[in-house]
């Protein structure tokens, strides 16, 4: 235990009010008018200098409209900081819900239906809020600056590239960056830390392909776009086969294909939506050329036509130097024997636009226990009395980061 665990019990009520005010109220996607309105209020009760930042470029609101993830017009990011000066240390907290119908009975159940926080970004908001109290207090002792960015968008892997884009990591320049994410299968009260790469790159490819319909009885005079969709999918899984190394842990799956309506007719149009993962960046550069040139040749090669809508979310990097720097400031808030390393993630994380940019480090926080509901399930739970040991471990790299750099 350190004084700032101790200063974390101050707040663990505030905490998890907070926490379970979003819980019930959840949004999702780059637009969340109530969760922003909420974030406001709480840096207003404590004193903190704050501001909106990013903006939703048309091409990228046709892009996910497109996409079917609806129309958003407005982009409700945060930056706050407390402080002043150089070096800059950057925390984080995704703030977006899921499209989830929640299964858990509890008061504070989500009043939204159809929509949930099934991957703790209500309890991450409610951490930095905690930590933004612990850190204000002791602003005077900072030798710096702290930056809090609250993001939307982080499940549609792209809200800190449209924050980045506004001036995130400027006016202060961003120096490091720090963020947490829950694990409710994950023991409550550890905390893994990875050196190296985390987090899988994510790139997501829906292809609109478009033929010539007609009768059934006459495919000669048709570009029948379902065969043409069947080629692709085969086309697309047989190319990790032969042009990925068997070590560089690339996949592929089609997750999504619709194409006609009745057997008699052959249909004009059809959709293919697919996504690889991969942690290798090389094999990553040479797929991301293969897979378009791929859906050209065998598209074309039938006489139809396409449009591709792309998404890319790149590999999360915890930067080996930066995680020795904050290494005693996590044991001192959670404790040496608390610390393990579960190793990479299985999923995307689109604080990798960060990482990529600045040191970073990206560290799991165990909520519950192994063989629990996971994250993105509508039974997941969280035990809250370890909220405020996030709390306290971003006051802590942060104070500690800041110290290191002024020796």
């Amino acid at each position: 235990m350190t004084n700032i665990v101790e200063a974390s019990k101050k707040y663990e009520e505030q905490l998890i009010k907070d926490r379970r005010y979003l819980h019930q109220n959840p949004e999702i996607g780059f637009e969340l008018p109530n969760t922003q309105k909420y974030i406001q209020q709480r840096l207003d009760e404590i004193g903190i200098e704050h501001r909106t930042c990013g903006v939703i470029p048309t091409e990228i609101k046709e892009k996910y409209a497109k996409a079917g993830f609806g129309q958003q017009d407005n982009f409700t990011g945060v930056v706050a900081t407390i402080g002043h000066g150089e070096p800059c240390i950057l925390l984080r907290a995704d703030m977006d819900a899921l499209p989830i119908q929640e299964e858990v009975e509890s008061e504070y159940k989500s009043k939204n239906p159809g929509l949930m926080h099934a991957c703790g970004h209500d309890s991450h908001v409610a951490m930095l809020l905690g930590a933004a109290q612990i850190l204000k207090d002791n602003e005077a002792e900072l030798k710096g600056t702290v930056k809090l960015m609250f993001q939307p968008g982080e499940e549609w892997g792209y809200g800190s590239k449209l924050m980045i884009d506004d001036g995130l990591l400027e006016n202060p320049k961003v120096d490091a960056a720090f963020g947490i994410h829950i694990m409710p299968d994950q023991q409550a009260g550890t905390l893994s830390v990875h050196k190296g790469i985390l987090t899988q790159a994510m790139d997501t490819y829906i292809v609109d392909i478009q033929g010539s319909g007609g009768h059934s009885s006459q495919p000669h005079k048709t570009i029948d776009a379902n065969m043409i969709l069947n080629q692709l999918y085969t086309s697309l899984n047989l190319l990790f086969t032969r042009e990925a190394p068997p070590n560089s842990s690339v996949t592929f799956s089609v997750g999504a294909m619709s194409g006609g309506t009745v057997t008699n007719v052959i249909p004009d149009k059809a959709v293919l939506s697919g996504n690889m993962r991969s942690y290798d960046q090389e094999a990553r550069d040479h797929l991301c050329k293969r897979i378009p040139e791929m859906i050209d040749h065998v598209v074309k090669a039938w006489r139809g036509e396409y449009k591709i809508i792309e998404f890319h979310t790149p590999t999360t990097f915890n930067d080996p130097g930066f995680v020795e720097e904050i290494m005693l400031s996590l044991e001192e808030v959670i404790g040496i024997d608390n610390i393990v390393d579960d190793g990479v993630m299985s999923g995307s994380e689109d604080f990798s636009y960060i990482s990529q940019a600045v040191p970073s480090a990206f560290v799991v926080l165990g909520t519950g226990k192994v063989g629990e509901a996971p994250v993105h399930n509508p039974r997941m739970q969280q035990k809250e009395e370890i909220f405020k040991y996030g709390a306290a471990l971003h006051a802590n790299v942060a104070m500690d980061w800041l110290k290191q750099q002024r020796r």
